[in-house]
C-alpha cells in the first residue's frame, strides 16, 4: 500500500495540515497510522466528509446572515424588501443581485427559495474574492480565522492597534501585488478587519487603499464558523462575478427578480460613504443605472431597486422621481446607522423603486 504525508493530503483535499492530523486522530481516515511524530495517511484515502459541515448544514429554520457588516447592508429594510419577492407564482426561478455588497437579500432568499440560477457581482475585487473563497475554499479560511482570531482577543489595546495595523499593512500590500496564491489570506484579512475596524466600515483612498482605524471592541467574533459553513453551502451554485452591473444583462431575463442596490446618493454634501472601491458613483452614474433598468424592465424581469430619498434634505429634490418616472416608488422608515458622528444617526426615508 503506497501512502502520503499529511501535508501531501492537506494538498490533495485542499484543507490545512492541521485539519487533516485532528481527522487522523479522531480516526476519521481508514488506516492512517502513526510513525514517528507525524501521521501517514493512504495514498487512495478520500476527503472524509466534514462533520463541522454536517453539524451546520442548514434546516428548514436555519438562517444564513451576511458575513460582513456593510455600509449599505439591507438588514434593516428587509421586512419591506421581501414583500416584492415574486416567486411564489413559480413564473419567476432566477435570482440576480448586481450591487450584492454585504448580501443581506441575497442570503435571506437563498434561505427561502431553491432557485434554478443566481447571479451576484460587485464591482469591489476584495468583496468578490471574499465571497469566491468562502465558496471553495472554506476549510482553509476557516483555520486561518481562528488563529487571527486567537492572537488578537486576548491581546491589550496597544498590541491590538500593532497587531491591526500590520494586517491592514498586509492587506494593502497584497491588494497591490497578491497573486492567485494570496487570495484566501486575503479574503480572510478582508473579514478581520471588517470585524475589528471602525464601524465596520469598508473604505478606501484615491489609490485603491484600505484606510478605516481600528474600532473599540471587547471581544469580536472574527470567525463565526457556524455562519460561514452556511454561507459557503449556499453560494455553491450561485455565479460570483467581479465586475460592472451591466455585466448582468445576458443573465437576465423574463423569469429573473433582480433587486438593484447601487451606491446610495449622498442625501449631504458630506455623508457620502460610496468610496468603498476607487471608483465613485455619481449622478451620472446613477442616471446610467436608471438607463439599464429601463431595458431589463423591457426584456421582462421583475426588478426592485432601492435608493436614498433626496427629500430628507430637500424636499424639493425630485431627482430620482424624475429619473425613476415610468416605475412605482415608495418611501419606506429607515436608520442610518453608519457615521462618525452619532448624533447624525436616525430616522431618515429611503425610496424603494418597482416596475410592477
Amino acid at each position: 500500500m503506497e501512502f502520503m504525508s499529511a501535508r501531501e493530503a492537506a494538498d490533495k483535499w485542499g484543507i490545512s495540515q492541521r485539519r487533516v492530523a485532528i481527522l487522523c486522530a479522531e480516526n476519521r481516515i481508514e488506516n492512517a497510522t502513526m510513525v514517528g511524530n507525524m501521521w501517514i495517511i493512504p495514498a487512495t484515502a478520500e476527503k472524509p466528509l466534514d462533520a463541522r459541515s454536517v453539524r451546520y448544514a442548514k434546516s428548514d429554520e436555519t438562517k444564513v446572515k451576511p458575513f460582513l457588516k456593510w455600509a449599505g447592508g439591507k438588514g434593516q429594510l428587509l421586512s419591506e424588501i421581501e414583500k416584492f419577492y415574486p416567486f411564489e407564482t413559480g413564473e419567476i426561478t432566477k435570482y440576480a443581485e448586481p450591487f450584492v455588497g454585504g448580501g443581506a437579500v441575497l442570503f435571506d432568499v437563498l434561505s427561502k427559495y431553491n432557485l434554478e440560477a443566481v447571479y451576484i457581482s460587485d464591482i469591489n475585487a476584495e468583496l468578490i474574492n471574499t465571497y469566491c473563497v468562502i465558496r471553495d475554499n472554506i476549510d482553509k479560511l476557516v483555520d486561518i480565522l481562528y488563529k487571527m482570531q486567537n492572537v488578537f482577543v486576548p491581546m491589550e489595546t496597544a498590541n491590538r492597534k500593532a497587531y491591526y495595523l500590520e494586517k491592514r499593512k498586509r492587506f494593502n500590500g497584497l491588494k497591490i501585488n497578491g497573486g492567485e496564491s494570496a487570495k484566501i489570506e486575503k479574503a480572510a484579512l478582508m473579514i478581520f478587519l471588517n470585524k475589528t475596524c471602525f464601524n465596520g466600515l469598508y473604505r478606501v483612498n484615491k489609490k485603491g487603499l484600505f484606510n478605516v482605524p481600528m474600532g473599540s471592541y471587547k471581544k469580536p467574533m472574527i470567525c463565526d464558523e457556524r455562519n460561514l459553513r452556511v454561507v459557503s453551502e449556499k453560494l455553491q451554485k450561485v455565479t460570483i462575478v467581479c465586475g460592472d452591473y451591466r455585466e448582468s444583462a445576458d443573465f437576465i431575463d423574463d423569469s429573473t427578480f433582480v433587486y438593484f442596490d447601487p451606491p446610495y446618493r449622498p442625501i449631504t454634501d458630506t455623508a457620502s460613504f460610496t468610496a468603498y472601491t476607487e471608483n465613485l458613483f455619481n449622478d451620472e452614474e446613477q442616471i446610467e443605472l436608471a438607463k439599464f433598468v429601463d431595458r431589463m424592465d423591457y426584456k421582462g424581469a421583475k426588478i426592485v431597486i432601492s435608493n436614498s430619498d433626496p427629500k430628507n434634505s430637500n424636499i424639493e429634490d425630485d431627482f430620482f422621481d424624475n429619473i425613476y418616472s415610468a416605475h412605482k416608488i415608495i418611501r419606506v422608515d429607515a436608520t442610518r446607522m453608519i457615521n462618525c458622528d452619532s448624533r447624525s444617526r436616525g430616522k431618515i426615508k429611503e425610496l424603494i423603486i418597482s416596475n410592477f
